[in-house]
């Protein structure tokens, strides 16, 4: 029996219905068992194409992309998500659009979305409007369909917004199964994750905030590690707090690096900005002050550089379980020495874990094309069986 066929099987037993036709905002927005298809058709895909097995179950049909911030490994993963599915993608460019004359997000979503069956967006710079952005986009393609304009109500996937990257801490958690065995050998595994000193500003908080809202459901002892002031969204934090009581595991707060590392399986190293100068920068944005947002900036810089020694450094990793955790990063990394003189983690750690990173990296187009496959099929578990007993092949040679 294949890997494939038996991941399938396993599908075949979650409660899995409500996924048909709906769109992939939050992690939390999901069940236990709908995250668990998730990883599940990821790995089945994964199979399917290693084994040269054709996985299309698109003859036609667009995947449309929208970045509103700059991307290279999710832009690249949603192209090839797509395209692994049969779909083409166009990237809307904001810039060669009429959006720039004032082409309103209801007309927008309408005109891009008619041969569409999913769309990506990406808006995470500010705070209270990315996920706003993503919700008024949906709801003009909703009203679209609704209203006879579109053949079709393409889905969403979330990849990246103010509140949650989604995408990248599936991949993430994906990776962290497949590194320990299986989901049932994390329970009690301790991840630190932290805010680490970079040089630069206005980092969001989506992937803090997404690890501490996802790992928290697994019984894994969640610790998230920052200076002072530089909180993330309360409300995320207290979903944090639920999903530990519920799963057995735990959440908690510290205030040093050092404490987040002692003992950690798992590390995340990364800088954020703080949550009430990406609310501060917000307003500035929206009243078109310029000369605010440079001020911010400058205080905002001055303010990381006194967290300098916030930083993943060999002897940091040293306090961790047997001096070997698990060193996590969604990529670009400011690596001290490399490319920055001081930044998030020294070069000689950030190379040692190399291959594990992109690895790491690699599971999410298969986790971007399983949100797809959920969504836009109904019989999920009928169309991997039907892929696998196919004679198609990726490559014809």
């Amino acid at each position: 029996m294949s890997k494939n066929v038996e991941l399938a099987k396993h599908l075949e037993k979650l409660h899995i219905n409500n996924m048909y036709k709906n769109d992939f905002y939050w992690t939390w927005d999901k069940t236990d068992e709908e995250l668990e298809a998730i990883f599940t058709v990821a790995d089945a895909l994964r199979d399917l194409r290693e084994r040269n097995k054709s996985t299309r179950i698109f003859d036609s049909g667009l995947g449309i992309s929208i970045f509103r911030d700059n991307s290279t490994r999710t832009r690249f993963s949603f192209a090839s998500a797509c395209n692994l599915l049969g779909l083409n993608v166009q990237d809307l460019d904001e810039k060669k659009s009429q959006i720039a004359h004032g082409e309103t997000v209801r007309e927008t979503a309408n005109m891009v979305s008619f041969m569409a069956d999913v769309i990506g967006i990406r808006d995470d710079m500010f705070i209270g409007e990315g996920h706003k952005y993503q919700k008024t986009f949906m709801d003009a393609v909703t009203e679209g369909y609704r209203d006879g304009i579109l053949e079709q109500q393409p889905t969403l996937v979330n990849l990246q917004c103010d509140v949650d990257h989604p995408t990248q801490c599936m991949a993430d958690m994906l990776h962290i199964i497949h590194q320990f065995g299986g989901v049932e050998n994390l329970k009690g595994k301790k991840i630190a994750m932290t805010w680490a000193y970079s040089p630069s500003y206005g980092k969001p908080l989506s992937v803090p905030q997404g690890v501490i809202g996802l790992m928290t459901r697994f019984g894994m002892d969640v610790v998230l590690a920052h200076p002072e002031g530089y909180d993330v969204m309360p409300e995320v934090e207290n979903i944090a707090h639920k999903n530990a009581a519920a799963t057995g595991g735990s959440y908690k707060k510290v205030a040093t690096m050092e404490e987040a590392f002692d003992g950690a399986d798992i590390v995340y190293p990364k800088s954020w900005a703080p949550f009430a100068a990406m609310e501060q920068r917000t307003k500035l944005y929206q009243a078109g002050d310029q000369a605010g947002i440079d001020a911010l900036e400058k205080q905002l810089l001055a303010q990381n550089a006194q967290h300098k020694d916030w930083t993943c450094s060999e002897e940091m990793m040293k306090r961790t379980k047997d001096g070997s955790a698990l060193y996590l990063h969604c990529l670009p990394a400011d690596i001290t020495g490399l490319s920055c003189p001081e930044g998030e983690v020294d070069a000689s750690v950030f190379d040692r874990y190399l291959v594990p990173l992109y690895k790491q990296a690699s599971f999410k187009p298969y986790v971007i094309a399983a949100m797809i496959m959920m969504s836009k099929v109904k019989d999920p578990v009928a169309a991997l069986m039907a892929l696998e007993g196919s004679d198609a092949k990726r490559k014809l040679f």
